[in-house]
Formats: C-alpha cells, structure tokens, sequence
C-alpha cells in the first residue's frame, strides 16, 4: 500500500483502486502494479538501499535516451517514465505499465519455435541499437581488453574472500588469461538480461525492461541467463536465432564463435560476484546463497566436466568434448531465488479479484504529508537477516521537467497475464486511448495489409450471410467487422482466435473460419492489441 501512496503523489490525478505484487529484483527494489480508477495500470518502482536507488537513477536517464525514432526500430516495447516522488535522499519511479509477462526459464524451454526466434531476435535488437543510447545517459564502454582486465581484478577480489573452491578460482583464471577468447567486437549490452525481464505475450517478446545496467561490452553477457536452461537444445536454439537476426544487420558486427564459451564463463564468475556483493553489503543470506551455488556448480564439475569456457584446456587437464555433447549441469543465476517484494501475491481465495485500495489506505497519514515509511517485506526473512535501516520521512513531490511530462493514454495489457497479473479488462473507452498513443508506428505496408486483410474477412462474412435475411446480413456483416475486437478479446481471457472468430460469426457454420484464416487471425491478434509492434518479418 506505500507504493500506492507513493504512486499518487508521483503522478497528479492518479486514484489507485488496486495493486499487486510485480516480478522484480526482490533484493534491490520493492515494485508493485497499481490500477487506477480508470482502469489503466501504473508500475511502480522503489530501492531498497542506495546502490539500488543509483540503479533506477541510471535507467532513467537510459529511458529519457529512447527517442521516438529509436522505439519506433525496435521489435519491443520500453517502459516510459510518468513520474516521480522523492522519499529521503532516494526517489520512487512511476512507469506506463507494459504488455505481456514474464515466464520462467524451465517454461521457455518448451516454447514454441516462433517464440524462441523471437527471443534471440530480441537480443540481437538490444545489441543492434545505436550507441548513442548508452552515451546520452554516460555510461560505461569497455574495450575486450579492459573487461578481460576488469574480470581478473574481480576474480581477486573474490578469492580475497577465501570461500570460493579453489578448482573455480582456476578454471576461472585460465580463461581469462586466454586472450584469444575474448576477440570480441564490443556492442550495446542490456547487462541485466533474463527471463524476468522479457515479457512474453502468445509467440512474441512484447516489451523488455531492467534497463539499469545498460553498457557497451561483451555481448556475451546477455547469454549467461541462458546457461542456467536445464535443456542444451534449448540454448543452442535462441543462440541460432541471435546469429541469424545478428548478421541481417547491416553494418552489424558478426558474433565470434566463442560468444557461448564466454557467456557460460560469465554465468559461473556472476555467482563470485554475488558473493563479494553479499560480504561487502555484509548481508549473510546473500553471502550463504552464493556460497552455497559455487559449491554445488564445484561438484557439477568435478561429476560432469562443466561446459569448456576456455579455449584451451589447464595444464594436466584431459581434452573435453565439446558442450554440445556434453553432460554439464545448467549454471544456477544468483538471485533468482529471492521472493518478491511489494504488495503481496494472489491467491485462489482472492477470487481474482486485486487488493482493493481505500481513501484511507492512499491518504495522508496526517496533515503534514508523512506516510508509513518504505521498508523491503519480510514474509520470508532470513535467519541473519539484517532487518532495515532506512527510515524514511516525509516524501517531497519531484515531478518531471514539461518535456517528460506523463500522457494520458497507456499501451493495452492483456488480462491473460499469470501469477500477479491484475484480472481488469480495459473499457472501450481506454482501448481506444491505447490505440492513439503508437510509439511504434506500423509501415504504411503494414497498414495496406492489415487494411486488405480486414476488408476480405468482411467481405467473407457478408458472402456467407447472402442467404439469410437481410437483418442476418447486416448481423453477420457486423460481426466480421468486428473481428479484431472479438480476437483480442478472447484471447486476453486465455482463448484462441480461431474461436473468437467463430463466435463473431455464430450465425451459421458456413461463416467459420477456415483453418488457413484461423491461424492468420491467431498470429495477428497480438499485433491488434498493440498497434504498431513490429512483426518479424519487417
């Protein structure tokens, strides 16, 4: 409910009527959805200390960076900045809410073809865009050779520690002393890249966030996450992808063979890092986790070999086969276990319906502007954890400047969204305000298309009524008109297409579609409900 509060000092006019927990860093940030009484949903964002708080400031200046022009060039989505609320010396994001949800790494592996494209599509979209993105918001460049230099400054750092396995500190150091490994061409890096932080609707990645760690480095490191899939089939896919979209790129720097090698490298070295993070936070329960995965990938390589991150094997090492035929373990991702953090979670006794929110809840606690400070959950606590420290007193309103001023009109959401999704369907009314804000204007290709598509579908409707009266016409005309609507209807309420069209067209059987038009409608729809997202193929 603090987020709530927050979330209505951040953007005038904004009157929460529910919220939910979000899928988020749980460790560094506290978010939450929030619904308001126009039935348009808010993310909301806060950190949890100040590193986290750097974090959001940075992605903020990355998100002031994605011009019109760059958004319109991307296959995806990027959140947009409503707002902001200063709590101490540390501020409160409110972002437009975004399509689509994130699915967890075990559930991708058994997606479909279409989507594990999409995914390395994705990717090779993020590395692809222009490096002015990075410079307007002055971050990082790391040169190959600096990073390599960067990694063995880590690596000392993390054997300072002593409780990393000394078999890790040296199968570590031998590829990064390996020079010939890191050849590679810099590009735009997410740097935070994993499931989480894709949202996925039907076959396509619909919106990507986390960008608080944007750089340009090794993209490599945008395929570690890939490296904890328990199915090697799965990650050599989505790589596939990546090299295909990659090298359609003009002008694009081709990805070196040894990418994959780097980014298992990268993959392991994060569990390192995760433990310095935790014994410099002096945060045992982070400190324990990390201990407790090297430990675990330590033994997975003494069993199973691990996947070959070097080049060349250590000295008294027997030559290995290649990854692809060997069995590895896949490389747990530090962190992933942590719980959310935020409003709390739905429940089946919920009956689906989201935490209501009353005037008291999203008032003054008094009459001088203070709130119920904003502390990190403890559902779950560890049994060291430190408990927080950070009291926070009256919050000060901290708008944008005209130039970042919020619109009034939000990207659809599908209601189809699983675990914290917010079950509000959009009125007419905010639908038709979704459909005017268009971040990604379609080609006028694209709309001669979708226009000659609507059009035979009508004009196939209207056929298959002749015979019936002409008030059954004119039904029948209606329903084949509104056949997008019907489309993203059903399938925001977890139906397909093909059975939204049917019941459109309930008039007769002839009126069915037929399977060819099914799954066209089916692969369109997605593409109906966000006007303007770009479809592979352009």
């Amino acid at each position: 409910m603090e987020l709530a509060a927050l979330a209505t000092r951040a953007v005038p006019g904004l009157s929460p009527t529910g919220v939910a927990d979000a899928p988020d860093d749980a460790r560094d940030f506290m978010a939450a959805v929030v619904v308001d009484a126009s039935g348009n949903r808010w993310r909301v964002r806060g950190p949890q200390h100040s590193q986290a708080a750097m974090r959001l400031e940075t992605e903020v200046q990355v998100l002031r960076g994605f011009s019109t022009a760059i958004r319109a060039e991307l296959p995806f989505r990027v959140p947009s900045v409503a707002g902001a609320t200063r709590v101490d010396d540390m501020r409160v994001f409110v972002y437009n809410h975004l399509p689509g949800a994130s699915v967890e790494l075990p559930a991708l592996t058994g997606a479909s073809a279409e989507l594990v494209d999409d995914i390395g599509r994705t990717i090779a979209a993020v590395h692809g865009l222009s490096e002015t993105v990075v410079d307007h918001a002055d971050l990082p460049r790391y040169s190959a050779e600096r990073l390599r230099q960067r990694r063995l400054n880590e690596l000392d750092a993390a054997a300072a520690t002593g409780l990393v396995p000394a078999l890790l500190l040296r199968r570590w150091e031998h590829a990064m002393e390996d020079k010939e490994l890191w050849g590679f061409a810099p590009t735009v890096v997410h740097g935070d890249m994993h499931e989480d932080n894709l949202l996925i609707e039907g076959e396509r990645v619909v919106a990507v966030t986390g960008w608080t760690d944007l750089h340009i480095g090794d993209p490599a490191d945008d395929l570690a996450w890939l490296i904890a899939s328990p199915d090697q089939g799965f990650t050599d896919a989505v790589l596939e992808a990546y090299r295909r979209h990659r090298g359609q790129a003009e002008s694009a720097p081709q990805p070196d063979d040894h990418i994959l090698s780097r980014a298992a490298l990268a993959a392991e070295f994060a569990l390192a890092q995760w433990l310095v993070r935790g014994k410099s936070a002096d945060n045992q329960q982070m400190a324990e986790e990390a201990l407790t995965l090297l430990k675990q990938l330590a033994s997975d390589i003494e069993t199973y070999g691990g996947r070959p991150i070097a080049l060349t094997p250590m000295e008294g090492e027997p030559a290995r086969e290649p990854a692809d035929v060997q069995d590895s373990k896949p490389v747990m991702r530090a962190g992933a276990a942590a719980t959310v953090a935020g409003a709390g979670a739905w429940t089946d006794e919920d009956d689906d319906e989201p935490a209501v929110i009353t005037d008291a809840d999203a008032a003054d606690d008094d009459a001088t502007g203070r709130v119920t400070p904003l502390r990190p959950r403890s559902s779950e606590p560890g049994p060291d954890e430190d408990p927080p420290t950070d009291q926070i007193p009256a919050y000060v309103e901290d708008h944008f400047e005209e130039d970042d001023s919020p619109t009034d009109v939000f990207a659809p959401v599908s209601d189809s969204q699983t675990g914290t999704g917010l079950p509000i369907r959009p009125d007419a009314a905010s639908e038709q305000r979704a459909k005017r804000k268009n971040f990604f204007p379609a080609s006028a290709a694209s709309a001669a298309s979708a226009r000659s598509a609507q059009s035979a579908r009508s004009a196939q409707s209207a056929q298959s009524a002749g015979s019936a009266s002409s008030s059954s016409a004119a039904s029948a005309e209606s329903a084949g008109s509104g056949t997008s609507a019907a489309s993203a209807g059903s399938a925001d309420s977890g139906g397909s297409a093909a059975s939204a069209g049917s019941a459109g067209s309930a008039s007769s059987a002839d009126s069915a579609p037929s399977a060819d038009e099914a799954a066209t409608q089916a692969a369109s729809s997605v593409y109906e409900r966000h006007p303007g997202l770009r479809p592979p193929s352009s």
